[in-house]
């Protein structure tokens, strides 16, 4: 009765070996097989491995062989090459939302996509240990949520909180609710991942705007029986030129701001708002261009690192807010 028991397990567990220790630089014999059987408890015929092997062949595992001295089989294909696993991992390592513990959780699920052999390509614990991360492990279940009460075109209720410094006790940085006791009540309509950062865009109707929060500075995320208000605001919403514009997220007032700039910085300026930019010649060493942009900090302090590469020609207000900014600096040293 046991035999028979183990023999009905045979064919998954030869599928594990198969998936698990092999690959197209780690073949194995039968007798190699056999005797991984043998370790789970499992004994079987030569033939009968031989069977089993294009069983799983016809089922759709890819079964492949390599004859030196003697036959040796591993599986070729799969759902996912080392590549592009390793793609999802350094793009897991460098999300500061998702958090150093579940980016460890993370890679250890995609090592499991590969043999063994193969997953250890995958273990980069150093580049997630050095990098920042959000504190945060509940922005991972936040995401799904907020994608629920999407699908299901519902509203939804958070806390927004922000960092502040504690100077009772011992020193510290702490989180405390942006505006103490209140709910905010929003719309959502779409995730956005913007400079390392998770954000969602949604449409709050006690002001009839269209706001964006960082998802890592939300908490006690709930889905609400009411429908989400907005949707006329959202058919033309271009969420590409949105994320461009309001650089980072930093609030401000959009409006479209012309530059004048060296030519050997035209890379720069297709990295930050695409290829698509429309571009004047200004000289033989400048061009113009017209870009949406919100006028905020973040804006400015992109602009300082520029030098004096990129010139604000217009609106007057983006160029007398600039040139205060900058004075302000100079006064502080």
């Amino acid at each position: 009765m046991a035999r028979s028991s183990r023999q009905k397990e045979k064919l998954l567990y030869l599928q594990k070996i198969m998936l698990e220790k092999t690959d197209e630089n780690h073949a194995l014999t039968v007798g190699e097989i056999k005797d991984a059987l043998a370790a789970y408890g499992i004994q079987t015929e030569r033939k009968a491995l031989y069977d089993d092997l294009q069983i799983l062949e016809r089922f759709g595992l890819d079964i492949c062989r390599t004859r030196t001295s003697t036959v040796k089989y591993f599986v070729g294909s799969r759902d996912f090459e080392v590549a592009e696993l390793k793609l999802l991992v350094d793009a897991i390592q460098s999300s500061k939302f998702i958090t150093r513990s579940k980016s460890l959780r993370l890679i250890k699920k995609l090592e499991g996509l590969v043999s063994e052999n193969d997953g250890r390509l995958l273990q980069r614990e150093v580049y997630v240990t050095n990098r920042v991360k959000t504190p945060n492990e509940q922005i991972y279940y936040n995401v799904d949520v907020i994608h629920s009460a999407i699908s299901q075109n519902n509203r939804i209720s958070f806390k927004y909180m922000k960092w502040e410094v504690d100077f009772t006790g011992r020193q510290k940085i702490i989180k405390t609710e942006r505006h103490p006791g209140k709910i905010y009540v929003v719309s959502p309509f779409a995730l956005c991942w913007d400079d390392e950062n998770y954000y969602l865009v949604a449409y709050d109707s006690d002001v009839e705007k269209i706001k964006h929060f960082r998802v890592d500075k939300m908490e006690k995320i709930s889905i609400i029986d009411m429908e989400r208000d907005g949707s006329d605001r959202f058919e033309k919403f271009n969420l590409a030129h949105y994320a461009k514009s309001v650089f980072s997220m930093f609030g401000g007032e959009e409006c479209n701001v012309k530059l004048s700039v060296d030519n050997d910085l035209v890379g720069v300026i297709v990295d930050r708002f695409g290829s698509d930019v429309y571009i004047i010649r200004e000289s033989e060493t400048s061009f113009f261009v017209t870009v949406s942009v919100v006028l905020s900090p973040q804006f400015y302090a992109w602009l300082f690192g520029l030098g004096t590469k990129v010139r604000i020609v217009s609106p007057e207000k983006a160029v007398y807010e600039y040139k205060t900014k900058i004075q302000e600096l100079s006064a502080a040293f």
